[in-house]
């Protein structure tokens, strides 16, 4: 049997700044938005507005279903989760939570990016997975070494210029 047929998920190490954003998720999830769907039921059913076939109750149940398996998502991963030592994060080469400052000569353009586990990727801050296409080419990759990971719009190449924690 398989890890996933016994119900078990492997280890998954966060950053810091990960860990804390998914907790302050989890958080606002289970503080919050728990209690504001159930007020919204609360409510409708003290004003009598549901009835069987309301499409309003449909959609409250639904984002309630939604917010539930997201906090028990976050739980199973903060019970497999560890947290990544930052004084561990290689600045020889790229490994899980190394920021890497990669240039782009033909366009001309330098960037900053963070390498982190899936779940907590973000593209909008600069966070990309190790699994990533990007992510994959990365991982290992030294200073002055070069990368090339086939994009949406071809292939793209990348010097790595800088790696840090």
């Amino acid at each position: 049997m398989d890890e996933l047929e016994l119900g078990q998920a492997s280890p998954v190490q966060l950053t810091p700044e990960g860990h804390a954003r998914l907790k302050s998720e989890l958080e606002y999830l289970t503080k919050v938005k728990r209690d504001e769907i159930a007020q919204r039921i609360r409510d409708s059913k003290d004003h009598g507005e549901f009835s069987e076939d309301n499409n309003e109750l449909d959609e409250v149940k639904q984002e309630q279903a939604i917010v539930e398996n997201r906090i028990a998502e976050l739980k199973t991963i903060f019970s497999n989760a560890e947290l990544l030592d930052e004084s561990t994060i290689p600045t020889d080469h790229v490994g899980l939570g190394s920021r890497v400052t990669v240039k782009d000569d033909e366009r001309g353009i330098e960037f900053t990016l963070r390498m982190v586990a899936s779940i907590e990727a973000n593209p909008d801050e600069d966070q990309i997975s190790e699994e990533s296409p990007l992510g994959a080419a990365l991982m290992g990759a030294k200073p002055g070494d070069s990368i090339t990971y086939e994009a949406p719009v071809g292939p793209i190449t990348y010097q790595i210029s800088k790696i840090s924690r």
